[in-house]
């Protein structure tokens, strides 16, 4: 059954592959490109910050690491000068001592006297020989040491150049890191802006109910004025007062004389 299975599917392959020819991995690759963009449009964007964020951070080691050789390199490079400078100085003095007893043996004597001893015209060439073949190693030395020195001084210098590369880039990155979150946040800040804007049901809703609690005021108002001025006023047409009773009592409430009533008629 399994046998028959895998003959199957490498059947169904090797007629795909015949009828789509060599068109097969472009249609593979760009399905595979359209859901490697698909799944990335997922992907919120503050994740993704804070992903830049997290690979920014992991820099932090590497920059420690060259730090760290940097620093090791220096001592190693301190001692090295160090170590040349002794060799320096003592070469200085065995070149001197190289050259007074080369002066004394070219000037033909057969005695020398050294720090009290006596020494044969022999013996003094042959310390000669010992010490110019020591002089040359030394000096030897010293140049392999100068080399050695001057390599690492410029492996030391182009480590300092690249660290300071790395540090630059990664306060570049911090600072295009920093600038994406603030352009996140005015990014929302637009959004919701936008949304205000667009929910007109919710703005027409809110002017409408305002607009009716201002109509209820008014009317409540035009009420209240029309119950006042309703309740206050005196029935100048009521049909149980004759004219005349009206006439005295209006003549009686200002205090005038009914002479001065007639007067004020017939003018």
């Amino acid at each position: 059954m399994i046998r028959k299975l895998i003959v199957t599917t490498l059947t169904v392959g090797l007629v795909a592959g015949v009828l789509v020819g060599g068109d097969l991995w472009s249609y593979a690759t760009t399905a595979g490109k359209r859901v490697s963009s698909a799944v990335k449009e997922t992907i919120p964007t503050e994740f993704q910050i804070d992903r830049a964020r997290e690979m920014v951070s992991q820099l932090t080691p590497e920059v420690r690491k060259a730090m760290h050789v940097i620093a090791k390199e220096e001592i190693e490079l301190e001692r090295l000068n160090e170590q040349i400078s002794n060799y320096e100085s003592q070469n200085a003095k065995s070149k001197g001592d190289i050259m007074r007893l080369q002066s004394d043996v070219s000037s033909g004597r057969n005695v020398f006297r050294y720090a009290g001893h006596s020494y044969s015209a022999a013996e003094v060439r042959e310390d000669l020989s010992r010490r110019f073949t020591r002089f040359k190693v030394d000096e030897e030395t010293v140049n392999h040491l100068r080399e050695m020195r001057d390599a690492r001084t410029a492996n030391l210098d182009a480590a300092r150049q690249k660290l300071t590369v790395m540090i630059s880039a990664q306060k570049k990155l911090e600072t295009d890191v920093a600038n994406l979150e603030a352009k996140k946040q005015l990014v929302e800040v637009a959004q919701a802006s936008s949304e205000v804007i667009i929910d007109n049901s919710q703005l027409s809703r809110a002017k409408e109910l305002i607009a009716d609690i201002h109509a209820q005021l008014d009317v409540a108002a035009k009420l209240a004025n029309a119950d006042v001025n309703y309740q206050g006023e005196i029935p100048l047409d009521s049909p149980e007062v004759a004219a005349d009773d009206i006439a005295d009592q209006v003549a009686n409430y200002f205090g005038l004389k009914p002479e001065a009533k007639v007067a004020s008629y017939e003018k």
